[in-house]
Order: structure tokens, then sequence, then C-alpha cells
């Protein structure tokens, strides 16, 4: 088993897998609306280098339309069912790629990656312009590697089955503001489903990168250390589960058992 993980930063993330690259959440903006980029550069364009893209839910920072459009024409990106309906800006990029829907416990071939939605524990409207509710997802990828993706989910009864076995889990450990609301994950809740996971390796995601203008100095503490705690709680909680903490464009390759040679 070897695949390779970098960490773009918030949720952005590039699996490498049996020659695949399987992108998630791509987010490449400096500004989001009230949020800016606080750490770590704006990713460089190889960072849209993908064959394949994994969208978890429809919240801006996760679907997000001019990250979108950096894409090479013709990408698959696989979407919760009912994202064109409630996200009209999807319907001009339809031309240009190739937008797929899919619900929880489906699974799609590409190539040598195997990808199957699982269900998450989050909001899924597109906040804050319509009603329409469409679930959030997880992805759990296989290749060499099992590698789950959990998007943005807070802990829920049966997760772990729901899951299913997994080498690496990449987990969202923070926000991007003072205070986490139901349905997340801060680095307490995912260490405990770290425990539960059991993976070889894990990657803490979702964290670290994006505050709200004007609001440095409020919980500043929310930002710099869910990482860490993250961390420090998993060698508690999951001690055999190699943790391993990227820098914005770092990347890690994961062999074997969790073991690792960072980049």
């Amino acid at each position: 088993m070897t695949v390779e993980i970098t960490w773009w930063g918030h949720a952005t993330v590039t699996v490498r897998d049996s020659g695949v690259r399987v992108l998630t959440d791509p987010l490449f903006a400096r500004r989001l609306a009230h949020l800016r980029r606080r750490r770590g550069a704006v990713p460089p364009p190889e960072a849209a280098r993908a064959d394949l893209v994994l969208v978890s839910h429809l919240h801006a920072d996760h679907l997000h339309l001019g990250s979108l459009a950096r894409l090479a024409p013709g990408t698959p990106v696989v979407l919760p069912r009912g994202a064109q309906a409630a996200v009209p800006g999807l319907r001009r990029l339809r031309s240009r790629l190739r937008l797929i829907e899919t619900t929880a416990g489906q699974t799609h071939e590409f190539g040598a990656v195997t990808v199957r939605a699982v269900p998450a524990a989050h909001d899924g409207r597109r906040l804050p312009y319509g009603r329409q509710r469409v679930a959030a997802l997880g992805y759990v990828v296989t290749g060499e590697a099992r590698t789950y993706f959990a998007g943005d989910t807070g802990l829920f009864d049966g997760m772990a089955e729901a899951v299913g076995p997994c080498d690496i889990a990449l987990l969202p450990v923070g926000g991007w503001g003072p205070f986490l609301g139901h349905g997340h994950l801060n680095a307490d809740r995912a260490a405990r489903a770290l425990a539960d996971l059991a993976p070889g390796a894990a990657v803490p995601v979702h964290y670290g990168t994006y505050w709200p203008i004007g609001m440095d100095g409020i919980r500043p503490h929310e930002f710099l250390t869910p990482g860490q705690d993250f961390v420090r709680l998993a060698e508690r909680t999951a001690p055999a589960v190699r943790v391993h903490r990227l820098e914005h464009g770092q990347s890690v390759t994961v062999t074997g058992a969790g073991r690792e040679s960072a980049g």
C-alpha cells in the first residue's frame, strides 16, 4: 500500500492512489465572503490537477464554483444528489465537467479506484440561499488503500459501521469561526471518531486556514490549535493510529500500516 496525501488547506486534499489523483472539496480562493485565508498560500495551479473530484456538501467553502471552474474540461465531479437543482451555478459547469450525483451507499468506479459515498451528520443546505435540503456525504476511496474523506460531519451512531474498514482517515478537526455548531467535529470528537474507525493513519483537515475578517482576536485558539490538540488527544484515544499533521501544501506518503515519508 502506497498512497500520497497532500493537504492544501481547509478540506482540500489530493489523494494519489494507484496513479489516480483524487481531489476533495476544492477551495482555491484567497477570500470567500466574510472569510479570508490567514494561513498558507493560495494553492498553486497544480492543486487543480485531478482525475476525479469529490464534493461532500453544498456549503460554499466545500462546493466553490470558482474553484470547480479551474478544473480541466471533462473532469468527473461527484456531488450529493440534488446538488444541481439546489445550486443553479452548477448548471453553467455542466458543459465543461462531468457532474455525477450520488447518495450514501452508492459506489462508482473510476479507473483503478472505487468511490463509495457514506453518510455524514451535517446540514447539507446551500446556506443562506434556500430551503432545499441535500444530504451531506463522506467518501471512501479504495485503490491500494481505503481512504475515508469525512467532508464535514459530527459524530453519529453507527459511524464506523457506515464507513467500514479504512486504512487512512481524513478528519475535520475545526472550522472557520470561533464557535462550532451542530454537525461538526472538533479535536476531541475527531479523536473519539478515530478510535471507533481504527484506521492505520489519519490526517487532520478543516482547520487553521480561513477565519472571519475582523475576528482575529476572538478565541484565536480555535484557529491555531485544533491540529495539535487532535494529535495529543489521538495519542490517548487511538494510540495505534499514526497521525500526520501536515502544513499547508505539505505531502505525506503513507505505506504499509501507516508508515510515512514526508515531503
